[in-house]
């Protein structure tokens, strides 16, 4: 059985805390996802899922063509992903590109890479576990906000899209459009079994 190492950022050991000062200019929710924008292929990115749910760092494929990039930077993909409720998606294959995420303030850019596959979603990308822990980042649903260390040992708070999250939810409801969580066994062959919610396809 092939191991996968992922590469990890070298990350200053900075306290990433949520205080009641995040809560804000939170908007009360009914457990809305954390949503927000970054940087990528030189361009900003809306609907960003922050999944904590998901095993691979995601970029569909409408994402990818609007983004003007060329099949052929693809690298192929060995294995199989599948979607929360156990159906297989078509992975294109693979692209590490330079990703930024930032506050207004400071900014952090680290190399994700993105397994670039065809199935419908709200979102534009999934960001997963792998990028996550890349550059050492902690979202809070309650909070609605992700924080990360900033390279000189900042805190970088990103937050989320409040407007675009619901918006990304109501259009999941309408279309059956929301792969809410990728990954690489099917939940079946795990032997477990998951409610279908709203959000899934």
């Amino acid at each position: 059985m092939a191991v996968e190492v992922h590469e990890v950022d070298q990350t200053p050991d900075v306290d990433l805390v949520f205080t009641k000062a995040d809560l804000q200019d939170v908007i009360p929710h009914d457990n809305d996802p954390v949503v927000i924008l970054l940087v990528t292929a030189g361009r900003r990115v809306h609907r960003v899922l922050v999944d904590q749910g998901s095993s691979v760092d995601v970029m569909f494929w409408s994402t990818f063509s609007k983004l003007q990039l060329s099949p052929y930077q693809l690298r192929p993909y060995i294995g199989c992903l599948y979607g929360f409720a156990g159906d297989q998606v078509e992975v294109h294959g693979h692209i590490k590109l330079r990703t930024t995420f930032t506050d207004g303030i400071t900014s952090r850019t680290a190399n994700i890479r993105y397994l670039v596959v065809n199935a419908p979603s709200a979102y534009n990308i999934l960001l997963g576990r792998p990028g996550l822990n890349r550059i050492g980042a902690i979202a809070s649903t309650t909070h609605m906000k992700m924080k990360l260390p900033s390279l000189d040992g900042t805190v970088i708070t990103v937050k989320s899209d409040q407007k675009e999250a619901k918006r990304c939810y109501e259009n999941s409801l309408k279309t059956k459009r929301g792969v809410f969580a990728v990954t690489t066994q099917s939940p079946r062959e795990e032997g477990v079994t998951r409610v279908e919610i709203a959000w899934e396809k």
